[in-house]
Order: C-alpha cells, then structure tokens, then sequence
C-alpha cells in the first residue's frame, strides 16, 4: 500500500474516532501523494556530521505540533523548541498546540498536509501503520546523541522505551514519558485521618466504608470521557491475580481470553465494589471535574497516570499532596506481588511520513533525548521522561516521587496492557463495557461476553492491522 493509498474502511474507521464530519469521498479526492505539489517544497538540505546527522539546514522551516494535555505545551515552547532553535537560529519553527489532537491530525494526515514533527496521542495506530503514514525512525536511534557524539541515542533510552515504540521491526514513535499507573488520593489527608494505604482488595474496601462514613465519596472517575482510566485499574488487577498471561492473551485477541478465572473474579469484585462505593454521578463526570473533586477533599481515591500532578497544578489547593498506590491485590495467592505495577513509556511522538522537512523533525526528537531537553521537561511538568538518569539532582514533585518510588519498589514486576493502543474498537467496547459493569445492571460474565465477542469481531476483520506480543 502506497503512503496515498487509504482505503475507505480505514478512513470510516479513523473518522469513527473523531468529530470529523466529511465524506469519504471527498476526503480520498484530497489525498496527496508523493511529489504532488500539495506536500509542498522540499526543505533544503545541510551537509551532514555527528552534530548534525540528519543534514539539518540552518534555514527553512519547520512544523511542530503538540498535545496540549497534562502536561501542557511550555515544555516545548521553552525547552525544546529553543534547544532547536540554539542549534539552528535561522530555522522558523512554527509551533501549535491543541487537546483535540484526533480532530487536528487526522484530517491532515488523510490530506496529506502534515506537520514535521507531533505528537500521535488518540490517533490510531494501526491505521496509520497500515497507511505508511509514519517515518522509521531507526535512524534517529542510531544518530549520536546531542550530548556525547560516542554515544548512540538507543544507548540512552530506558528498558522497554524503543519495544513500546516499536511495530514490525519498525520504531515509528518515540514514547518520551515514563508513565506509572496506580490509584491516586492525598498523602495529607491520609496522615490526618490515620488512614493505612491498602495493599490488598480486603484492606482496600474495608478503608472504602471507612471514607464512605467520614462523608467523602471512596472512589471515582471521569465516566463521561475517560473511564478507560478504571478499565485500567481492572486489567491491571486481574493481570496481578492470574499472571501475565492474562494480559498477553487479551491484547493477542486469544480465543476465551476474557472469560479467564482471574479476569471473572477481578470483575466481579469491581461490581460488586461499585454497588457499594462509586456514586452514580461519575457516569457523567468528564475527568478533570472527577479530579477537581478529588483536591477538593469530596473523592479519596481516582485511578490514573503519573500527569495527574501537572494537569491539576493549577487548582491544587496547599495542603493536598499527591501520592500514588499500585492497585490492590485481588487475593493473597495472585500470580504477581502487590507491589507490581502497570507502567510504560508515553507521550509518543512522531514524525510522519509526508513531512516537508522530516531530518529537522529527527532533530527536533534527538534534541528532546538530550539531557538539557529531558531535564528541562521534568522541570516544567514534573514528570520523568524516558532518558536515563535525566532527574537526577532534580528535586521530584511529591506525586513524582511517589510514582518514581513504585516503579523502583516493583523492580522487574512491570507491566503494561496494549489492546486499546493497538485497536480502537476494542478501546470503544471496554470503555462502554466498564461503565455498564460499573454503574448498570451488567455482570461480569456478561462483560466478559461482550468483549469476546468483539475480541472475534475485530480479529476477523481483515482491515484492522493485527498485533501481538
């Protein structure tokens, strides 16, 4: 399949992900392919050096767009872009930023008019794969990093940062954010109730009545567009309960994946808990009113990734401070120890395969991987990214720290859970499958039913990329 060639179920299936509103037809007419003069001018070209391994012209232009999410866009504003700009002062970079980034990208990428370097969070992978639409970027993993021309970038990333990027031999996405997964709730408030963080789903529901009885609500999420956020928790849970294995088979699409012993029994006890301690008004919550909740002393506990401190810096009142738990073990004999976690690089990053000046796009990453660039992003959202030893003599946020210290104490009890990245379907089935377990009359043998059924549905589907691990 040519980069111009996008069938119509993939577009049907790209705009079924989006507010797009177009039709197909109109949309394939658009397509640009390589040499139509819709792509435009090609960027000029340097001479090519350690410093400057893509050949990097000191002129020209460059596109960069960002996800304007938890950890906002000053980060590239005011670390990246000006490391960049440093090394290239006669470069334009013409920077924008958006929360709907499926809405701003998608279109783009079907025209053909794309930015040179971008974030690719909500976009579907598999359809962009299928269409070519993303660079390899292997070359950026064997360039020299800015910092040490001896030293390759790959030799710096983290374990598991170029797997998670990684398709068919081909690494199309730098995953830059080290992000842990667990269930948040306020250090303070804990210490001033003398409330025991929970190890164990026993511990965990019985200090759920206790919070339930002191007037705050146990548990809570954002219903109405992120409960994948609690899909999260469960799967991590029942991966903890009956093994990695549990886990692979669901994300490989295994025939009886979701009807396994330690995934019926993870659901049953997560109805149950929601009978008793989730308030129906998290249906209808969008995330960041179920966060604002939660620093406001109303919600003890909210599942979520390590960008929950940055995207709420702003309403965080002083004497709340953020602090992260691993899910609780279903039982004493789960497969893995109570202190593992879900956890993976994020936040990806890409340059797409139409890009006018796709070498500056490699440069604008390899300066990201820089210890200047890594650094100075931690600094600016608290988060760690994927560089190794990149925060060290930073002083950690406290959510930070307490994501950072679950990740040391899993050692190697990591994890993480690929279906929704690789299959938009089955991220549509679990999100509405989790808030029917959660808050209607769906049982766990019925959720379980329904996702093996569009587990087969999606895995007979010859239009939808396959993956697996």
């Amino acid at each position: 399949m040519s980069r111009s060639q996008i069938s119509r179920r993939q577009l049907l299936r790209w705009a079924g992900t989006s507010t797009l509103a177009v039709s197909s037809a109109g949309v394939l007419g658009a397509c640009a392919s390589p040499g139509d003069s819709s792509t435009g001018t090609a960027a000029p070209k340097g001479a090519t050096s350690k410093a400057n391994p893509f050949g990097v012209a000191n002129s020209g232009n460059l596109e960069a767009v960002i996800f304007k999410g938890g950890y906002g866009d000053a980060y590239a504003t005011k670390v990246h872009q000006p490391l960049l700009q440093k090394a290239f002062p006669k470069l334009s970079i013409k920077h924008s930023s958006t929360p709907n980034i499926v809405e701003t990208l998608q279109p783009r990428f079907v025209g053909g008019d794309v930015p040179d370097v971008s974030t690719l969070q909500k976009l579907d992978l598999g359809a962009l794969i299928q269409s070519e639409a993303l660079t390899d970027l292997t070359p950026l993993l064997d360039a020299p990093t800015v910092d040490d021309p001896d030293t390759k970038v790959r030799d710096v990333l983290a374990p598991g940062a170029i797997e998670a990027g990684t398709v068919d031999g081909k690494f199309y996405r730098l995953m830059y954010v080290q992000t842990v997964y667990g269930l948040w709730y306020d250090a303070q408030l804990f210490q001033k109730n003398g409330w025991q963080v929970p190890a164990t789903w026993e511990a965990f529901t019985e200090l759920a009545g206790e919070i339930k009885k002191a007037g705050m609500d146990p548990f809570g999420l954002g219903g109405k567009n992120a409960a994948d956020y609690a899909s999260f928790a469960i799967l991590t849970q029942a991966g903890k309960a009956g093994g990695l294995d549990v886990l692979e088979n669901i994300d490989n699409l295994e025939d009886g994946a979701w009807k396994e012993d330690a995934v019926i029994e993870t659901l049953t006890a997560w109805k149950e808990f929601a009978q008793k301690y989730v308030d129906a008004r998290y249906a209808g919550l969008m995330h960041t009113e179920a966060q604002l909740r939660q620093v406001q002393g109303k919600l003890a506990f909210y599942p979520s990734g390590s960008w929950l401190e940055s995207e709420m810096k702003k309403d965080t009142p002083s004497g709340f401070t953020f602090a992260m738990m691993p899910v609780p073990s279903l039982t004493s004999s789960d497969a893995l120890p109570g202190a593992a976690v879900r956890a993976t690089a994020g936040e990806p990053f890409g340059v797409p395969a139409k890009a006018k000046n796709p070498g500056a796009g490699m440069e604008y990453l390899r300066q990201m991987v820089s210890k200047a660039g890594a650094s100075g992003f931690t600094k600016q959202t608290g988060a760690l990214t994927v560089v190794k030893d990149s925060y060290e003599g930073l002083t950690l946020t406290p959510g930070t720290k307490s994501a950072a210290d679950a990740l040391a104490a899993a050692g190697k009890d990591v994890f993480n859970v690929r279906l929704t990245e690789w299959y938009a379907p089955m991220k549509e089935e679990l999100i509405s499958a989790t808030l029917a377990l959660l808050f209607e009359d769906t049982t766990a043998a019925e959720f379980a039913d329904r996702m093996e059924k569009k587990a087969a549905a999606v895995k007979a589907d010859s239009s939808i990329k396959k993956f697996s691990r």
